[in-house]
């Protein structure tokens, strides 16, 4: 069993990196001429939508409410998998990722991720500074943002969310932009976050909750922001675990 996980593994390795060489050029267009940004998200969409069928991995994409494609939002998942990216991809509205930068260093993948997306490094407090900076501009540029509230793949027992950071909480107040919590219940099971990360067969499901609107929210009240963002995406997994 493990044999074959590990040769599944490969293969989808394979797969995501044939269809990245093949989208590459496309990604060009925004990358030249930022007024085609929406493309991103485009394009990322399709992607997904090839990758996961060719993996034999089912996805199945829900919205517990219709999304207006013609409003902003930042998108809140929980992370727990390297799968998460990729799924994300699925999102219906067109967005950018704000993300780590440890993705930077992939040759070709790299440049792309750092000319389409915001990159941080968490570790300095000048680039966290200059990333929200950055996701003000975005945002006033018209684009919608995916932000892993959790800085990262953080906890270390699954399904069970670590704290919940602020950036993102924090942007949406001041920019008065709805977040949508995002619940991704199973991928930490389908592509573990472990020394052996090894696919298995299971059902992709992305969950998109009712955006939560800031209007009339204050700095003062990113606190609370967060835990009605927190509460909705953990109830959604215990909710999960316990079927």
């Amino acid at each position: 069993m493990k044999i074959l996980r590990t040769l599944h593994t490969y293969y989808g390795l394979a797969v995501f990196a044939l269809l990245f060489l093949i989208f590459f050029p496309l990604f060009l267009i925004p990358i030249l001429f930022h007024k085609q940004f929406y493309l991103v998200g485009v394009l990322n969409r399709w992607w997904a939508r090839f990758l996961f069928p060719m993996v034999f991995l089912p996805y199945k994409v829900e919205c517990r409410l219709a999304l207006d494609k013609n409003k902003q939002y930042i998108f809140c998942p929980n992370h727990f998998s390297y799968l998460d990216i990729p799924v994300m991809g699925l999102n219906p509205i067109n967005a950018i990722f704000v993300g780590k930068n440890d993705m930077e260093n992939i040759p070709i993948f790299g440049y792309m991720y750092r000319k389409l997306h915001i990159t941080v490094d968490r570790s300095k407090l000048k680039s966290r500074m200059n990333t929200v900076l950055a996701s003000l501009k975005a945002l006033d540029d018209g684009k919608s943002l995916i932000v892993f509230p959790e800085g990262g793949i953080i906890t270390k027992n699954p399904p069970h969310m670590t704290p919940f950071k602020d950036g993102a909480f924090r942007v949406a107040i001041e920019k008065q932009i709805a977040i949508v919590p995002v619940t991704i219940p199973s991928n930490w099971i389908i592509l573990p976050d472990s020394n052996h990360m090894l696919l298995h067969r299971g059902l992709v499901t992305l969950i998109f909750h009712e955006p939560v609107e800031t209007k009339g929210y204050t700095l003062d009240q990113v606190g609370e922001l967060k835990s009605k963002v927190f509460n909705v995406i953990d109830h959604e997994l215990k909710t999960y675990e316990n079927r």
